[in-house]
């Protein structure tokens, strides 16, 4: 797999950015992917390592030293073909993936890992300049319909799964424009929109149908109000404006048609849950309901909506203000390179948690996710970082806008008996924090229920939809042809599961529908 000595002749390199203090004035992307001769020697990194455990850090399964192998050659059409073959959209997850498969180098042991990552991004984008990637239609149309309430990662995969075996798939989305998570919940600096626009279209041509601004909920008729069910997409919500749910944030422009889940169940022959996990986790403290304490997802999806058009201000802006942002995962990091962007006069992010160490035990996780500090290219835009902190209060100015934060620090003890890690807080440790805006980013806990219950769903303990991934009713949930995938089936996780869990579901309803399937499971 690559060269055989290359892990000892090439250095890991890591994709050209542009500078922080030039890339904070726009929101166009700003990584640039690595040239052909560049990616050719990081495959050629690749170790003959007998087990790629790359392969299992990868919820996908990637194939991951053989597109190497490929690109190292320089035989570029053959690694997308590979590349392809598990992944729907690689362009999505060479940009905003973690790398889960990097972490599972066998290099990493004790090197820096093969650059993964980078390769994929570069294999797909070369696929597309080349004009490599292009529609797969089915060659004979099964007469099966199938329904998608989502078009979040987990929709899209599903969708275009199902499509390319010659089922007749719509895709019901409740916002105005197709993407879920991907479009309204991460900013464009880290994904532009255009990298969706492109698939739509490939899927349009394979024959999916989508369908936007629509709420599939208990009863239907015209003027739906807040969404319910038709998801923003695999990890978070929508958007600002009215209030759509109970602890959920409310819905910038609300969906104009409401279908009846009923309806769809009679009008199709299966129907697949893939609204994502939109119910974020609330912070339930004295002056939680001042005004400028918000929902990052009340806060990110405006920037998108002001960059695609669709908006001519934002409603909820950093500009001049003194940003607090409360949670430490990559929502907050993308309020943080959003506040930046807009012009924040400082930001600041706290975390609950106590501050991971700069390098993991390898000899103790390896091949595993490793806990260690993770520092964005947000963080290096501009920010102040705090651990172990709790929030107390929030403090009013005169004008009845929130003011500061009250935070104290936090002290976390092991469990004696082997359980959680204890949490205290540290007397006499209360301080006072200036913030003019915050945005609660603490992640998420489970889809709407007035989907779930829309459909009469059951739920598991985390109030998501019940569903096993093993055996012959793999994505089957408790309704006789409803199905679950991604997020509103696992919870809050990686666009790179939503993918997987998409592939999979589809494989499930392809068999349900027609006794067997070909595609991979």
């Amino acid at each position: 797999m690559g060269k055989i000595t290359g892990f000892l002749e090439f250095a890991r390199l890591q994709e050209a950015a542009e500078e922080a203090q030039s890339r904070v004035r726009h929101f166009r992307e700003f990584i640039e992917r690595l040239p052909d001769d560049a990616a050719s020697r990081q495959g050629a990194r690749c170790m003959d390592c007998g087990v790629p455990f790359c392969q299992t850090g990868c919820p996908v399964n990637n194939i991951i030293p053989d597109w190497n192998d490929l690109v190292y050659r320089n035989d570029w059409k053959r690694a997308l073909d590979v590349l392809l073959s598990t992944n729907n959209f690689p362009e999505f997850t060479g940009r905003i993936c973690p790398a889960p498969c990097e972490a599972a180098c066998t290099l990493n042991i004790n090197d820096d890992p093969v650059g993964i990552k980078s390769i994929e991004h570069a294999i797909i984008d070369k696929g597309w300049e080349m004009g490599w990637v292009v529609p797969q239609p089915a060659a004979q149309r099964t007469g099966k319909r199938v329904a998608v309430v989502g078009s979040g990662p987990a929709g899209l995969a599903c969708a275009q799964q199902l499509a390319r075996v010659g089922h007749d798939v719509t895709v019901f989305e409740k916002n105005d424009r197709v993407g879920g998570l991907l479009r309204y919940g991460i900013p464009d600096f880290k994904l532009e929109k255009r990298h969706i626009d492109r698939r739509v279209e490939q899927m349009r041509a394979e024959g999916v149908r989508f369908r936007t601004g629509v709420d599939v909920c208990g009863s239907e008729g015209e003027g739906a109000g807040a969404a319910a069910g038709a998801g923003a997409g695999d990890g978070r919500s929508a958007g600002a404006g009215a209030a759509s749910e109970a602890g959920a944030p409310p819905v910038l422009n609300l969906a104009r048609e409401r279908v009846a889940a009923h309806t769809l169940l009679a009008e199709f022959d299966a129907v697949v849950l893939a609204a994502g996990a939109e119910r974020p986790r609330d912070l339930p403290v004295p002056g939680r309901e001042l005004d400028g304490v918000h929902f990052a997802m009340e806060f990110l999806p405006q920037q998108n909506r002001v960059v695609a058009g669709d908006l001519a201000q934002v409603g909820i802006s950093a500009q001049g203000r003194h940003v607090v942002v409360i949670g430490g995962g990559d929502t907050g990091s993308d309020c943080v390179g959003t506040s930046n962007r807009q012009g924040a006069a400082s930001v600041t992010q706290l975390e609950l948690m106590p501050q991971p160490p700069l390098q993991e035990r390898r000899e103790l996780t390896w091949p595993y996710w490793p806990y260690k500090l993770r520092t964005s290219s947000s963080h290096e835009e501009g920010c102040e970082r705090d651990w172990a902190i709790g929030t107390k209060r929030f403090v009013a100015g005169p004008d009845g806008r929130v003011r500061a934060l009250v935070a104290v620090r936090l002290e976390w003890t092991p469990d004696p008996a082997g359980g959680p890690m204890r949490m205290r807080e540290v007397e006499g440790s209360e301080f006072e924090i200036r913030a003019d805006l915050v945005l609660l980013a603490m992640g998420f806990v489970s889809p709407l229920a007035s989907l779930l219950e829309a459909f009469g769903v059951e739920r598991d303990a985390r109030g998501n939809a019940r569903a096993p991934t093993e055996g012959p009713a793999s994505y089957r949930t408790s309704v006789d042809r409803v199905f679950a995938a991604g997020d509103v089936r696992r919870g809050q996780s990686l666009v790179v599961w939503a993918i997987r869990e998409g592939r999979q579901c589809a494989r499930a309803v392809d068999e349900a529908l027609m006794g067997k399937s070909v595609l991979p499971r």
